[in-house]
C-alpha cells in the first residue's frame, strides 16, 4: 500500500497487482467475517432459499485519508454528547414540545410517545437506561477565508441501532493487514468498547430475585442482511468471564418467546425456543430494530414495544432515549441563543463551559420548517430553486435512504401537506474536501472520489430518576465512503461502503 507522502494516493496499480489485491480483500473478508447477506439483486432469493449465502461488504481498497485534527475534535467532545443526550432523554416536557411539533406529519413520533404515556400512567420499574450512541461527522472545508481550515460537523447523531461497530473494527484489522507503508492508522477497538457498555448494564442489573440466569437479548430485524455486524458484538460479550449468555431474538416473535413476570417490577423472561423449559431474566435489551415505521407493520408490533417498555429489563434504548435522536431535536439543540432568549443547550449544558464550546464547534447550520420565524425563512430557502442547492431535506427517521437533496427539495415539499411541513428539518449541506479511493462493491470496483463520514461511539448508562451517570465512555470509531456523486451514505441501504483512517 503506498504511503501519502509518496505520491499518487491511491496509488496507480497494475493489472496484476490490483487483481491480486482484490483477491486478497475477498478472502481477508469472508475468512473474518467482513460480510453481509447478499441483496437480491447479487443473489437471487430462489438461487438461496435457506440464506446461506455471505458476500464480502462494499469495501474500499485503501484506508482513506482523515485529518488528524478533526478526527482527534470528533473522539474528545464524544462523552459530552453522551451527557447531553442522557439528560434530554431525562426531560420529559422538553421531548413532549418536541413531540407535539412534528407528531401532525409523523404517525410514528406519534405512536412512540403514546407507548411512552401508557407505560409512564402504570410507572416504568427500571430507573436505569443504556445507550450505545454515535454520532456522524463530515469534514467541513471553510473557504470563506484566505486561509481555509477544517472541523468537523455533525451529520447526526444516534441514539437506536447505532450500526456498524463490529464491522469497524474488522474493517480497520484488514486494512492494517495489507498496509505496507507506515501509515497511521488508529487502533479500532469498537467491537470491544461497545460490548463492555453492554456488559455495564448486565453487572448494574442485580441477581435474579426469580431464580433464573441473566441474560442479553438483541432485538432483530427478520431477514437480516447485516447480520455479521451483530454477531461480532454478540461474539464479543459472550468472551466475557463469567460468561453472558446472549440470545437473538427477531422483532416479530417477542410476544411469542418473552412473558413478563405476575410481580411489582415485571420482570422480562425468555423462553429460549430451542429448548422452552429454560428460563432467562432479560437483564438487557439491545435494540437493533424498532427503529423504522417498516418495523411496526401492525398493532401486534406496537403491543410488543409496549410490553418490552414496561419491562423491568435495561432497554437499549428506551422510547424516550429513542425520541431523544430525532433530528428536530437536533435542529432545536443546534440553534443559537437570541439577544431576548438562551439557547435551546445551555438548558443542558451550561453556556460559558468549554463542554458547550466544544459542541458549539462541531454543530452545522439546521433550520426548523414550522411557522416561526426561522422556519418560514428556512421554507423560503427550500423552495427557492438556487438557494436549495445547499440544503438537505430530513424528517425524523433512521437507517438511510429518506432525505431529500438539493435541487429536489421544492418538488418534494410540495408534494407535502403544508401542515407536516414542520415535521422535516433543513441542514445546509457540509463541505468536504476532495479524497480518493478504490471501493469494491458486489465484485465490481468504483474509482473516483469520495466523500467520508466518521462516525463516533459512546456508551452511557444512567438512572433516569436520579440523573446519576454510572458510565459514559467513547468507544471506538466507524469510517464510511461513498462515491462524491453519491447523496446517501447508509452502507446497508446500499449506498456507501466500510472503510477506514489513515490520519494526516
Amino acid at each position: 500500500m503506498a504511503s501519502l507522502t509518496s505520491g499518487a494516493y491511491p496509488p496507480n496499480l497494475k493489472a496484476e497487482e490490483r487483481e491480486a489485491l482484490i483477491e486478497t480483500v475477498k478472502d481477508w473478508s469472508i475468512g473474518n467475517g467482513l460480510a453481509v447477506r447478499p441483496p437480491p439483486t447479487v443473489i437471487a432469493a430462489e438461487a438461496d432459499p435457506k440464506a446461506i449465502s455471505a458476500i464480502n461488504v462494499p469495501v474500499t481498497l485503501f484506508p482513506s485519508p482523515f485529518p488528524r485534527q478533526c478526527f482527534a475534535q470528533a473522539k474528545s467532545v464524544q462523552k459530552t454528547y453522551n451527557e447531553l443526550y442522557a439528560s434530554v432523554s431525562r426531560d420529559e416536557q422538553f421531548l413532549a414540545q418536541v413531540v407535539k411539533e412534528v407528531e401532525g406529519g409523523d404517525d410514528f413520533i406519534r405512536n412512540l410517545w403514546n407507548v411512552h404515556q401508557k407505560v409512564k400512567a402504570e410507572g416504568y420499574t427500571q430507573p436505569l437506561s443504556l445507550g450505545l450512541f454515535r454520532s456522524d461527522y463530515m469534514v467541513h472545508q471553510d473557504t470563506s477565508t484566505s486561509t481555509p481550515s477544517l472541523q468537523v460537523k455533525q451529520v447526526e447523531f444516534n441514539t437506536i441501532a447505532a450500526s456498524f461497530g463490529g464491522l469497524s473494527t474488522y474493517t480497520s484489522l484488514l486494512h492494517n493487514s495489507i498496509a505496507e507503508d507506515a501509515l497511521d492508522l488508529p487502533e479500532n477497538t469498537t467491537a470491544h468498547g461497545l460490548a463492555a457498555g453492554i456488559e455495564s448494564a448486565y453487572h448494574a442489573y442485580p441477581k435474579s430475585e426469580l431464580g433464573h440466569q441473566k441474560a442479553v437479548i438483541f432485538l432483530v430485524q427478520g431477514g437480516e442482511r447485516n447480520v455479521f455486524d451483530q454477531r461480532h458484538l454478540e461474539y464479543q460479550i459472550a468472551k466475557a468471564s463469567p460468561a453472558i449468555p446472549v440470545f437473538r431474538l427477531p422483532y416479530a416473535d417477542v410476544l411469542k418467546h418473552t412473558t413478563l413476570a405476575d410481580t411489582a417490577k415485571r420482570q422480562l423472561l425468555y423462553r429460549l425456543p430451542r429448548n422452552p423449559s429454560k428460563v432467562y431474566e432479560v437483564a438487557v435489551i439491545y435494540m437493533r430494530s424498532g427503529y423504522d415505521p417498516s418495523d411496526y407493520p401492525g398493532q401486534e408490533a406496537w403491543d410488543a414495544r409496549y410490553h418490552l417498555e414496561r419491562s423491568h429489563a435495561i432497554k437499549c434504548p428506551t422510547i424516550l432515549t429513542q425520541l431523544a435522536g430525532t433530528k428536530k431535536v437536533q435542529q432545536i439543540l443546534t440553534t443559537p441563543k437570541t439577544s431576548s432568549a438562551p439557547s435551546a443547550l445551555s438548558k443542558f449544558i451550561k453556556d460559558d463551559t468549554e463542554d458547550a464550546a466544544e459542541l458549539w464547534r462541531s454543530f452545522t447550520n439546521i433550520y426548523p420548517l414550522d411557522t416561526s420565524e426561522a422556519g418560514l425563512e428556512a421554507r423560503k430557502k427550500a423552495l427557492d430553486p438556487q438557494l436549495c442547492q445547499s440544503y438537505v431535506l430530513k424528517p425524523q427517521r433512521e437507517g438511510g435512504g429518506n432525505n431529500t437533496y438539493r435541487g429536489a427539495i421544492p418538488a418534494f415539499l410540495k408534494s407535502v401537506p403544508e401542515a407536516h411541513w414542520g415535521s422535516y428539518i433543513l441542514m445546509e449541506l457540509i463541505t468536504p474536501p476532495p479524497v480518493q479511493n478504490i471501493i469494491l462493491r458486489n465484485g465490481n470496483l468504483e474509482q473516483g472520489g469520495v466523500i467520508c463520514e466518521l462516525g463516533v461511539y459512546g456508551t452511557c448508562l444512567w438512572d433516569q430518576s436520579t440523573g446519576e451517570v454510572r458510565r459514559n465512555e467513547e468507544a471506538g470509531f466507524l469510517l464510511r465512503t461513498k462515491g462524491d456523486k453519491s447523496e446517501e451514505g447508509g452502507v446497508a441501504a446500499g449506498f456507501g461502503c466500510m472503510d477506514s483512517c489513515t490520519l494526516v
